[in-house]
């Protein structure tokens, strides 16, 4: 179970940083003092380095995951590289308890697939397999092994952060998501995802943050960049590519 409640509110600590060292060096950490979280949905937009996934690795430790992934029972590690973000930030919280949760991220997920078929090997009856599916993640595709997760061990009225999910995803798929979120969302689940889909932006009544050099800011969905640049590109590919080769 997770032992704190919905998570309303972020707080960054800046008192005895340095504001010129990684990772307190990062934009949305010099420029804003705290993030409102959506009860339902908050997404983390931007460019690679403005410091989406240093800040949802930070909120996922702060809240009492493993840094590489899984649910807040896991406690591995094959290297410490996750930053100190998280001494550095407060979270608020509400009186709501989630039952259920995990933090779902692409890079490490093999690790996570490691540590189930370790335990497994350890110990006895009931498989923790057999709640992701059944199926080994080892014996599937990155994208299969995502969805099984997704699908099969996120049970409804828990805290979830996700971390490009997408990049293991199809389109076809990532729509499915949609429709999975929904789901767990009436469970009265909460997600925290940082994503580059604009598949998974769309979902409805979100928030929206878009990290950049300025920092963070609040927007809309077609005011994010990620939507402009998927917006420009398919009113006219040729034109794009064209333009992109100087042909």
């Amino acid at each position: 179970m997770i032992s704190k409640g919905e998570l309303k509110d972020i707080y960054f600590n800046k008192g005895d940083v340095n504001l010129n060292s990684y990772p307190f060096s990062l934009p949305f950490f010099k420029n804003a003092d705290k993030l409102k979280i959506h009860p339902q949905v908050t997404f983390l937009v931007g460019e690679n380095g403005a410091g989406k996934s240093t800040l949802l690795e930070a909120i996922a430790v702060a809240s009492g995951f493993n840094p590489e992934g899984g649910t807040a029972n896991f406690n591995f590690g094959t290297r410490q590289s996750h930053s100190e973000l998280y001494k550095h930030i407060t979270t608020s919280r509400g009186t709501y308890r989630h039952t259920d949760g995990f933090f779902l991220r692409s890079e490490s997920l093999f690790n996570v697939a490691t540590e189930i078929e370790k335990l497994d090997a350890e110990g006895g009856e009931p498989f923790i397999i057999n709640s992701y599916g059944g199926t080994s993640l080892h014996e599937q595709s990155h994208g299969e092994s995502f969805w099984s997760i997704f699908l099969h061990r996120f049970r409804g009225n828990g805290f979830y952060i996700l971390d490009e999910p997408e990049a293991a995803l199809s389109p076809s798929r990532q729509m499915a998501m949609l429709i999975r979120m929904h789901e767990l969302i009436a469970e009265r689940s909460q997600f925290i995802i940082a994503t580059h889909s604009p598949i998974l932006l769309a979902y409805p009544d979100s928030l929206i943050y878009e990290f950049s050099d300025n920092g963070v800011q609040i927007r809309s969905y077609e005011q994010t960049q990620l939507f402009q640049s998927y917006n420009d590109f398919f009113r006219d590919p040729p034109y794009v590519v064209k333009q992109l080769l100087g042909r």
